[in-house]
């Protein structure tokens, strides 16, 4: 038995049903685009949104959930945005609405789902009655990011092994916070831009540029032509992160830990030195995000007293 399709704001701000029968979509795993002569319809299983873990190869960020997300991503304009699903309820919510003036601005099609499937298709915990699908998240070129824009040492961030989306969705939106001009991931054994990462980083996945390396510990050698200090922070590290003095001021990246594990015996071997953050406290370690919160800072609060931008 065919269900009655959502109601769609078609970018111009009106509203309409389109509950009059079941017109084929777009590419699979793709919602169809805008047009005033859509016709909605159950859609296939082949037509539900789809995330990154569709397309392990490359950075993924094709579905986006969570309010600060999906606006976010619209502000930042630098991908294709297919279609926004708002659950019904929140129809003339004001918690919403500069989403829907921004994507009506922008023509991106408005779909207005029942709150229970929207909840289906979500692949995050609570995505706030809102989901969009978009193109892929563009990889930042590494040579750039170890080259630097000439003006600045570069400051990039290189992730070891972490497999959690919350913890990496945190430690981007450190990394935009504090300024790191590039983030490095490995293409392999490594989460990537799922839903829960870009709802963890509260859209800041759409600023700070991400290149994928196919191997870490490679790369990490290959910065020392580059001039760019390698830092590892490791707990059982002999000298602390608040040592790094004027060395924090020049090229560097800091090196991050998996959970648990910590840095891979390759990656260490590729350090120019090891920190460690000092705890005060019975618990021996922090999480590795609030690591990447605190490091970060820390290194840009040397280059603002060094006056490096």
């Amino acid at each position: 038995m065919s269900r009655q399709g959502p109601r769609r704001n078609s970018g111009s701000g009106g509203r309409r049903n389109d509950g009059r029968g079941g017109g084929k979509r777009g590419g699979r795993g793709v919602p169809a685009r805008g047009g005033a002569g859509r016709q909605g319809g159950q859609r296939s299983s082949g037509d539900r949104p789809t995330g990154s873990a569709g397309a392990p190869k490359g950075l993924g960020g094709r579905q986006i959930e969570g309010r600060q997300a999906v606006r976010e991503m619209l502000i930042a304009g630098r991908r294709k945005v297919h279609e926004i699903w708002v659950s019904a309820e929140l129809e003339g919510d004001p918690g919403v609405d500069d989403i829907v003036t921004i994507a009506n601005a922008q023509r991106v099609p408005i779909v207005y789902i029942a709150k229970s499937r929207l909840e289906r298709e979500a692949r995050s915990e609570a995505p706030q009655g809102v989901l969009a699908t978009a193109a892929e998240l563009p990889e930042a070129d590494l040579g750039a990011l170890l080259r630097g824009d000439g003006t600045t040492p570069p400051f990039l961030v290189a992730v070891d092994g972490v497999t959690d989306p919350g913890n990496l969705g945190a430690i981007v939106r450190s990394c935009d916070g504090a300024g790191v001009s590039g983030i490095l991931l490995p293409r392999h054994r490594a989460v990537h831009v799922t839903p829960t990462v870009a709802k963890a980083a509260a859209g800041a996945v759409e600023f700070v540029p991400i290149a994928l390396v196919p191997g870490l510990p490679a790369v990490l050698m290959q910065m020392k032509d580059f001039g760019i200090w390698v830092v590892g922070l490791d707990d059982s590290a002999d000298r602390n992160l608040f040592e790094l003095g004027e060395l924090a001021a020049e090229p560097i990246c800091l090196v991050l830990g998996a959970e648990g594990t910590g840095l891979s015996r390759l990656a260490r071997e590729r350090c120019d030195t090891i920190v460690s953050i000092p705890m005060l406290g019975g618990v021996s370690s922090l999480n590795v995000s609030t690591a990447a919160a605190l490091s970060t800072y820390q290194v840009r609060q040397v280059r603002e007293a060094a006056d490096v931008n």
